[in-house]
């Protein structure tokens, strides 16, 4: 818990919306997007195909809100409005016109009532592991409150209203390879999402079935908030590669830099022949999002070195674990391990935030291209100090891994 602080472009860069300062964020507030997409509701009901997507707050916790995402409407394409694996590349208006077509309908629950869950809960937990979108009739209590909201964690959220009742128009296909692990309520849930990540599922589901409290050892399931949840996937994931693959991979044998640019998101990724290691460097430009009338620009970091962080990445926060997920998926696929370095630089143009897929994705994107090789360090520096608009000594000033890579030399190093 943080001691309440007074907003400035400091703090609001760290805290990126966590309420540091107060029970309600001015910045996240001031770019609510007031919604008119809920016509179709007739009185209080209407009928649509959820994605499936689903919804949990933190706010109250352990008392939180379990919410399904539904169009009101039915749409052929209705999985493409939660599936974040899926948006890279997309306009911002285009990604926040999603997720103002899906009305977020909140029923209420104790976290640890997943353990055993209720028939209503357990309906909502059925609509979470569905292979495809299905058709659902909903009944609110209310006409929804007309707004879209914004989170650095998670993709924006639209119109909400609590729940009358939900019901299925369908019977609801669940994949095989979800059921078996769901069923099995002897599987630790770290387990059960490296083993679905090994057979194709991808991060958007994996943090969805973790938040609905359908994984892990059957008495101790739990619903878990989504911002939690989505941190908690590329967490363990990229844990898990990295303790049972990458750090016993040898290390690569050049300088490599890859990069990729995305909605005003520039990333430059140096990976350097050395053990693991990882840093990650956000410089947030004036005018932007979380920088407000700022100057100079904010720059944050977190890193770990090889025998990991003690806890959790206060400054770059969910970001931190979404970019190390990429990194390591890279390194698995090469079966190497590197010290990893990224330098992302955001511009006023990231108007709004859009949850941390923004990072996975890009970097995804950004090693799926060729790469820059280098024959030496300074060369590698020289030129990524040539492509970022901040001045290169701001980063070394603020970098961990930068400033041991410049200052001290091993004894490697001397060897041919």
């Amino acid at each position: 818990m943080h001691a309440k602080l007074n907003p400035s472009p400091e703090v609001c860069v760290r805290c990126k919306g966590r309420l540091w300062c107060g029970s309600n964020c001015f910045i996240l507030e001031k770019h609510a997007v007031y919604d008119k997409t809920v016509s179709n509701i007739q009185g209080l009901s209407f009928s649509g195909s959820s994605p499936p997507g689903f919804f949990v707050s933190r706010h109250g916790y352990p008392k939180v809100s379990v919410a399904p995402l539904s169009p009101t409407e039915h749409l052929k394409d209705a999985w493409l409005l939660d599936d974040s694996d899926r948006w890279f590349g997309m306009p911002e208006q285009e990604v926040i016109s999603f997720r103002q077509q899906l009305v977020r309908s909140q029923a209420y629950f104790n976290a640890e009532s997943a353990a055993s869950p209720s028939y209503e809960l357990l309906g909502l937990q059925e609509l979470v592991m569905a292979s495809k979108p299905v058709d659902v009739e909903v009944e609110l209590k209310a006409k929804p409150v007309l707004d879209v909201s914004f989170s650095d964690s998670f993709a924006p959220m639209g119109p909400q209203a609590d729940l009358e009742r939900i019901s299925n128009n369908e019977n609801v296909k669940v994949d095989p390879r979800i059921d078996s692990l769901v069923s099995d309520g002897d599987v630790k849930a770290a387990v059960a999402m490296q083993e679905l990540f090994s057979k194709g599922i991808g991060v958007n589901q994996l943090h969805k079935l973790l938040s609905a409290g359908v994984l892990g050892i059957r008495k101790r399931r739990r619903l878990t908030p989504t911002r939690w949840s989505i941190t908690a996937v590329d967490s363990n994931l990229s844990d898990y590669i990295l303790e049972e693959r990458v750090k016993h991979f040898p290390s690569m044998n050049e300088i490599l830099l890859f990069e990729s640019h995305y909605l005003d998101n520039h990333f430059f990724v140096l990976l350097l022949p050395r053990e693991w290691s990882f840093e990650q460097l956000e410089a947030w430009k004036p005018g932007g999002v979380w920088t407000g009338g700022a100057s100079e620009p904010s720059i944050i970091s977190d890193y770990e070195t090889y025998a990991g962080r003690k806890g959790y990445a206060d400054n770059v926060a969910g970001a931190y674990y979404a970019a190390r997920l990429a990194v390591c998926e890279y390194l698995l696929a090469k079966r190497r391990q590197a010290s990893a370095i990224i330098f992302r630089e955001i511009g006023a143009d990231y108007r709004v935030p859009l949850g941390v897929w923004v990072v996975r994705q890009t970097l995804r994107d950004s090693f799926s291209k060729t790469s820059l090789s280098f024959s030496s360090f300074d060369l590698a520096l020289a030129y990524i100090s040539k492509r970022l608009s901040i001045p290169i000594n701001y980063w070394i000033k603020q970098s961990k891994i930068l400033d041991d890579a410049t200052h001290q030399k091993r004894l490697a190093d001397f060897c041919p």
